[in-house]
């Protein structure tokens, strides 16, 4: 069994953080990001990865390199030009023979794939998808299942009175095991969707379509500031769980200075006295001068954060530059290279 991340979005929901880093490595607790998705799939044994690229393939290879230091290997195929997912899907694993577990490449979860696959081998089914329960159905893909885990309803982003209508709150996951029948489904070097073009039609062919509910495990969309932010308080909190964060001490952290037990800091950093670092995330090589506050946010690496300034609630980029007495208030975020000079408020 291998499996295929498709990892070619351009990440414009995440933007300005994406504009240098793709969404698939931006870090999160200062690791990139798709190493969860790997970690993920090689507790089920699956080391044999494809991923599929499009925007800046150079960079995540590079991060990523061959998967040998992550117990995996991995395979590059970038796009010629944009074909959805399920485009994608046909253009990376063309001509293989194999059931493949399909990863969007936005999604943290720690979905345990063993238990998937066994429950997709069980109902003999040619697609198995991973639902999740939420809130707000009408930002994704709704799904629903009869009694058995059959596969009954799918509307990609339904409007308001659908959701309603419908009663649903499942959604898709974008977690898929999928059978090399699918392939037949998906024209040739066309862009397709599985969302809106290949899941309706396997309901229509009456293909066996099933999916599961994850009821535990943790999942979330990290493809927006708001969720990506969240991500982070969810590691800190212990809400997501069955990864092994590494703490460092390879930092020059001032005696007088305040980091709590839930902050994660990241190495080669220097921390001033009277800093208050407060249930966030320090990248490597962040400087911060003395009495500055880090709450609730996350700071990439290399950073400057000078004298008496202050970010609450915010995403702050790499090698950004924050002045004295300068506030970056709750929701902001700001992309790469910015210098706030003395005294902004944002």
């Amino acid at each position: 069994m291998q499996a295929l991340i498709l990892a070619g979005g351009k990440g414009t929901r995440l933007r300005p953080l994406t504009i240098y880093t793709p969404k698939p490595i931006v870090p999160v607790v200062n690791r990139p990001f798709l190493l969860y998705q790997i970690e993920v799939l090689r507790r089920a044994g699956i080391t044999d990865i494809t991923f599929s690229l499009s925007y800046q393939p150079d960079k995540i290879q590079q991060i990523l390199g061959n998967g040998s230091e992550h117990g995996v290997t991995l395979r590059y195929i970038t796009e010629p030009s944009p074909l959805g997912t399920a485009g994608a899907y046909r253009f990376a694993m063309d001509g293989i023979s194999e059931t493949t577990v399909v990863f969007n490449g936005d999604i943290l979860t720690n979905i345990d794939i063993a238990k998937l696959v066994e429950f997709h081998k069980a109902k003999a089914a040619e697609a198995t998808i991973s639902l999740v329960r939420v809130d707000d159905p009408t930002r994704y893909g709704l799904a629903a299942a009869d009694s058995d885990g059959r596969v009954v309803k799918f509307v990609e982003k339904p409007k308001n009175d659908e959701a309603e209508v419908f009663k649903i709150n499942t959604i898709n996951a974008g977690i898929y095991i999928l059978e090399p029948t699918i392939m037949d489904l998906i024209s040739k070097d066309t862009n397709s969707s599985f969302e809106y073009d290949i899941f309706p039609a396997i309901l229509e062919k009456k293909f066996p379509f099933f999916a599961s509910v994850m009821d535990k495990e943790y999942w979330r969309d990290i493809g927006t500031p708001a969720n990506y932010l969240s991500a982070h308080h969810d590691f800190l909190s212990g809400k997501i769980t069955g990864f092994d964060l590494e703490r460092t001490d390879a930092s020059d952290v001032a005696t007088r200075a305040e980091i709590d037990k839930t902050s994660f800091i990241g190495e080669g950093c220097v921390i001033k006295p009277g800093v208050r670092v407060v249930n966030s995330v320090i990248g490597k090589g962040v400087h911060i001068e003395e009495k500055a506050l880090i709450e609730n946010s996350v700071i990439w690496s290399h950073t400057r954060i000078s004298t008496a300034a202050e970010i609450r609630g915010a995403v702050v980029g790499r090698s950004c530059h924050i002045g004295r007495n300068a506030v970056v208030a709750d929701g902001s975020v700001l992309g790469d290279k910015t210098t706030l000079t003395d005294y902004t408020k944002v």
